[in-house]
């Protein structure tokens, strides 16, 4: 999943590596380029083909799990559906926006992982590749934390261990080289890698 609205780079130069090694290995490889599908930000009403149940005070997570189980969401929300039902990993090409990810990225988050939605196979991997505009920074690992915890592991992905390319903006000609060149070795074996484990959430029940 590649959100970048220009071209060249560097989260393009990150997605072309992840996109030539994986082939290479043999793996059928699918990039769903947000900016270029023209995927939008917001959930909406739009987003359901069949009849709402509840117009007048619409919640979203209700009806779309309705929608779901009837088959009735939109063709761009069934389609990116199908694709992470046969994916075996999934990469998440992103820059860092204010500690967070890019809206048209939450916008996919909020319509493609539908409640209710499960994976038809074994859970996927997934792993977050980002750029970032700032030096390793502590809120920039929480706000990643958040991210695998909350949004990837708690929709059933296992989580391998985040690909942080800090501030390449800031970096020098070979420290950029070596950061891409760190990717595309780690991308050789990323198959193989063990996930991360969280703490369970019924911990935090009271």
């Amino acid at each position: 999943v590649h959100v970048k609205s220009s071209e060249p780079t560097y989260c393009s130069a990150s997605k072309n590596a992840a996109v030539d090694i994986l082939t290479d290995q043999g793996c059928i490889v699918e990039v769903s380029d947000l900016y270029a599908m023209a995927s939008k930000a917001a959930a909406t009403a739009e987003d359901l083909k069949g009849n709402l149940t509840c117009a007048e005070a619409f919640r979203y997570p209700d009806e779309s799990k309705l929608s779901w189980e009837q088959g009735n969401l939109s063709y761009e929300i069934a389609k990116e559906q199908s694709k992470l039902a046969e994916a075996d990993l999934v990469i998440f090409q992103f820059p860092m926006y204010w500690f967070g990810v890019p809206g048209i990225l939450k916008g996919w988050f909020d319509w493609v992982l539908t409640n209710g939605f499960d994976f038809s196979q074994d859970e996927p991997y997934a792993v977050l590749s980002l750029t970032t505009g700032c030096r390793t920074a502590i809120r920039s690992l929480i706000a990643i934390l958040f991210l695998q915890n909350g949004v990837l592991h708690h929709c059933g992905f296992q989580v391998l261990a985040p690909q942080v390319f800090w501030a390449p903006e800031f970096a020098d000609a070979e420290e950029r080289w070596n950061m891409l060149a760190s990717w595309r070795l780690r991308l050789e074996g990323l198959l193989e890698e063990e996930p991360l484990s969280f703490t369970p959430l019924f911990y935090f029940e009271g």
